[in-house]
């Protein structure tokens, strides 16, 4: 397994679509396991995307640590409701936070690791991180939607 260097915000590369991935194989496979192993090397993450890795891929991990860790491949936000104010930070905007108005609850539907369709009923932390994540294949960064948080 590899460790991927995270990709700062300076980079245009992060901000430029995502492209489907067309099969699930053995190197998409490799991608999803040295991004979890790149995620793993930092403190606060808990949600990485593939751009955030420089790979312009629709793909995210997340471990949240409140379920099981898991891939998603060609997610997308199929419903949303209600809404909530998210204090965010992000591995690519290191050292910035800020408030973004996010939905309450998401339904995503997406490919798993075994190239399957599932959906993903999400309230809480979790819709707020598959938000995030499903922001970064779109080339869009929380602090586009963010208010600055104040500094202490």
């Amino acid at each position: 397994m590899g460790i991927y260097k995270i990709v700062t915000k300076e980079d245009p590369l992060l901000r430029k679509q995502s492209k489907i991935v067309k099969e699930v194989d053995d190197k998409i496979i490799k991608i999803i396991d040295d991004m979890f192993e790149t995620m793993y090397t930092t403190d606060t993450g808990v949600g990485l995307a593939a751009p955030q890795v420089g790979i312009l891929k629709q793909i995210i991990v997340i471990d949240t640590q409140e379920e099981e860790p898991f891939a998603l491949i060609n997610p997308e936000i199929v419903s949303s409701e209600g809404e909530v104010d998210s204090e965010e930070g992000c591995l690519s905007c290191p050292e910035e936070y800020g408030f973004v108005k996010r939905a309450e609850k998401v339904k995503v539907k997406a490919l798993n690791e075994k190239g399957e369709e599932i959906e993903i009923d999400a309230e809480g932390f979790l819709a707020i991180v598959l938000q995030h994540e499903i922001d970064h294949l779109k080339g869009v960064l929380f602090i586009d939607k963010a208010t600055p948080r104040e500094k202490e």
